[in-house]
């Protein structure tokens, strides 16, 4: 009995022994697994903070495409750039960039260097012949309705480009800083896809079931990552401008003192409606608001993308800054083609709800067809005679069960 009883205690013992064992082995194991953050070293912070940065930055530039939208609105403003400013010459286009423009000495020696270029010098080489020269106008405007309407527009625009440049080269007097920045833009949309909303082209890929999800097959990554690119040169260029213009005028004497507004309103180069410059002009603390105002709103406009609601007032103070530049100063092409870029910033959310705003309001708003309307009158008014027949016809016999 004693030795059972021992021998029962010591393997009870031993058993206690044992689970305390493994359950400290538990507890060691689990203390052993437990992170220690205060032991980790910095280098594997550095390294892990560096590989979610890559990845980060990876998705970004080739998980899909960015600014569909904006990029189909810059499209569309480029091509009626191109158009109008075509339009608006077409009168006096032998007198500003033809036969009539040799008293300037540009047909004989030209003072750029493109028309020595043999890809730019296309416009050069006809531009002693009217006739061509016309039709090359005119051609050169029909490829522009066509970028507007986003038909083989990877084809185009490359073409586009080189007759512009070759065109707008013809003289260098009638050119401005608006005509720069086209072409800048323009070589920045030759590695975008801004067809992929709102275009011919669009319509055509849809047919394919792969679009827009999946089309490009295996360099559909480095179709996305050249899009997004083009984007983040369009945005810097944009910002480019708008800070070194506005610290080119803080230098100025006339916009530190404010009435750098006052003197291109009162030109006759400038002032092309005497009455809204007269307008603009009356009252002097809002001379000195819009001097001021505009060097400050230039500067902070890279700064107030950072924020979604900054950026709303920072694309609506932009849009009613280069609105009055078109309309004050008759810069309507340069005001256009900035605008035009500037919609590069609104997210594709915000075009996604308007266009299904539109959409609805014009199905809502359409007109009925007067067939369908006194069809569905009849039909109506036939259903209702039914109904009361049937009525009428429940409560008769209704009435003979009484």
């Amino acid at each position: 009995m004693v030795n059972s009883d021992d021998t029962t205690c010591t393997g009870g013992d031993d058993h206690d022994a044992e689970g305390t064992d493994q359950r400290t082995g538990t507890a060691a194991s689990a203390r052993d697994s437990a992170p220690e953050f205060g032991l980790v070293p910095v280098t594997t912070l550095v390294r892990t903070k560096l590989a979610q940065g890559w990845a980060w930055l990876e998705e970004m530039l080739t998980g899909r495409y960015h600014a569909t939208y904006g990029l189909a609105v810059t499209r569309i403003l480029i091509g009626f750039t191109g158009l109008g400013l075509i339009l608006t010459n077409f009168s006096a286009r032998h007198y500003t960039f033809g036969v009539g423009s040799a008293w300037n000495g540009e047909i004989a020696e030209p003072k750029s260097d493109f028309p020595t270029i043999w890809l730019f010098s296309l416009f050069h080489r006809a531009v002693t012949t009217p006739p061509l020269f016309t039709a090359m106008m005119i051609g050169l405007a029909l490829l522009a309705i066509v970028i507007i309407l986003g038909w083989r527009t990877r084809l185009v625009l490359p073409i586009y480009l080189v007759l512009w440049v070759s065109f707008i080269e013809l003289n260098d007097g009638a050119g401005d800083q608006g005509d720069n920045a086209y072409r800048m833009f323009m070589i920045a949309l030759l590695f975008a896809d801004t067809t992929r909303r709102w275009s011919l082209d669009a319509r055509r890929r849809a047919r394919n079931p792969e679009f827009p999800d999946n089309d490009g097959g295996q360099w559909r990554w480095a179709l996305i990552m050249a899009n997004n690119l083009a984007i983040v040169v369009l945005a810097f260029q944009v910002c480019a401008i708008y800070m070194s213009g506005a610290l080119y005028k803080a230098g100025g004497e006339a916009w530190q003192h404010g009435f750098a507004v006052y003197n291109p309103l009162h030109t006759q180069q400038f002032g092309t409606w005497p009455v809204l410059s007269d307008l603009m002009t009356a009252w002097g603390p809002m001379v000195v608001a819009i001097s001021w105002g505009s060097i400050l709103f230039q500067c902070a406009f890279p700064f107030m993308l950072f924020n979604r609601y900054t950026r709303i007032i920072a694309l609506l103070g932009i849009l009613s800054f280069h609105l009055g530049i078109a309309l004050l100063m008759g810069l309507p092409w340069f005001s256009l083609t900035m605008i035009a870029v500037d919609a590069i910033f609104i997210r594709d959310r915000s075009f996604a709800k308007v266009s299904a705003y539109l959409r609805h309001w014009w199905a809502s708003s359409a007109p009925r067809s007067v067939g369908g309307a006194s069809g569905g009158s009849a039909g109506g008014v036939s259903g209702a005679a039914k109904g009361g027949s049937a009525k009428t016809r429940t409560r008769s016999s209704s009435g003979s069960r009484g």
